[in-house]
């Protein structure tokens, strides 16, 4: 992939329900967005949900998302690809001030 954004996530399975949450932060002040799927981190089901459910919030499709890093544990590296300005048009509003924990 030549062009794109990267992500990084943190992911909760078994969620009562599949939703998109806040930004965090961790120990070391890396910054990560909240992800909750319903499915199980079972073969991958897991990954898949969380795909299906940004792919589907942010109106592009499943096709350009690939988890990078992280795909057995709840801290996931994302990769989506596409044209940088109009990916961040996009997920900008995520970063608004009123978003952040």
């Amino acid at each position: 992939m030549t062009s794109g954004v990267t992500l990084q996530l943190r992911v909760t399975p078994k969620s009562a329900t599949a939703r998109i949450g806040d930004i965090g932060e961790d120990a070391a002040g890396r910054r990560f967005l909240r992800v909750y799927v319903r499915e199980v981190p079972d073969k991958g089901k897991a990954n898949d949900a969380v795909i299906k459910l940004l792919a589907k919030s942010w109106g592009l499709p499943k096709s350009g998302f690939a988890i990078r890093s992280g795909a057995s544990e709840r801290n996931k590296t994302i990769s989506i690809a596409g044209d940088p300005d109009q990916l961040m048009a996009v997920l900008a509003p995520l970063f608004a001030p009123d978003n952040e924990e």
